[in-house]
């Protein structure tokens, strides 16, 4: 076994994320009486987009962003409602959506038989992924799971795997992989921490030049004859 311990990203990588907080910005705009159109939902994307580009280059905090993306969203449409509140709907309809990429559950029950230990790591929201995590097929076959809010660092920053490292004993650069969708967190944040990286590219997009990329699967199934 080359690879003991898998350290997989959540959203976009075992969760489809897109589905859940499509569904999480609908009851949210039901709850606070808000139009809920595609323009809308655009909106809300491209600043939401905005502001966690802005998070993983250090430049606002989570609990900072959570809030603002409703504040500039609710300005941009003119309307006079409670952005907290609106950021509290959201979160809890979030932390409800569990849908599991495909293949997900297969690929992850077959390394946890195989004997591999998985974990979780990821920069989401900690009251979300939570509830998220203890509601999903995963529970049983993550040995644990380690968000930044806890770790008081995010990917890609070095310190939260070395966090990561003070709680896996026995994990090195040698028996562990990373396994992530994103260049900017997941792959840059194993190459900072000196970590062999499986980039997962559904979408085929062209590898960055400026990384390093052990190993690309666009189908979570070929993890399975890497690991």
């Amino acid at each position: 076994m080359q690879y003991p311990y898998l350290l997989f990203d959540a959203d976009d990588t075992l969760f489809d994320f897109p589905k859940a907080s499509a569904r999480a910005f609908s009851a949210m705009c039901l709850a606070n009486d808000i139009p809920d159109t595609p323009e809308d939902r655009q909106l809300y994307h491209r600043i939401n987009q905005e502001l966690w580009a802005a998070f993983d280059r250090g430049e606002i905090s989570k609990e900072a962003l959570t809030l603002e993306r409703f504040v500039q969203f609710l300005q941009a449409l003119g309307l006079s409602r409670d952005p907290a509140q609106c950021n509290r709907d959201y979160l809890a309809a979030l932390g409800e959506g569990v849908f599991p990429l495909p293949h997900a559950e297969a690929v992850c029950r077959e390394l946890v038989r195989r004997g591999h230990k998985l974990y979780i790591v990821t920069n989401a929201v900690a009251s979300v992924q939570r509830s998220r995590l203890q509601g999903s097929v995963f529970a049983e076959l993550i040995t644990d799971a380690f968000i930044s809010e806890d770790a008081g660092a995010s990917k890609p920053d070095p310190a939260y795997y070395d966090y990561v490292r003070s709680r896996v004993p026995g994990l090195t650069a040698e028996n562990s992989l990373v396994i992530g969708d994103s260049t900017a967190t997941d792959i840059r944040g194993a190459n900072n921490a000196g970590l062999p990286c499986c980039w997962y590219n559904p979408r085929g997009i062209s590898r960055p030049e400026d990384l390093r990329i052990d190993y690309e699967i666009r189908d979570l199934r070929q993890l399975l004859d890497i690991v």
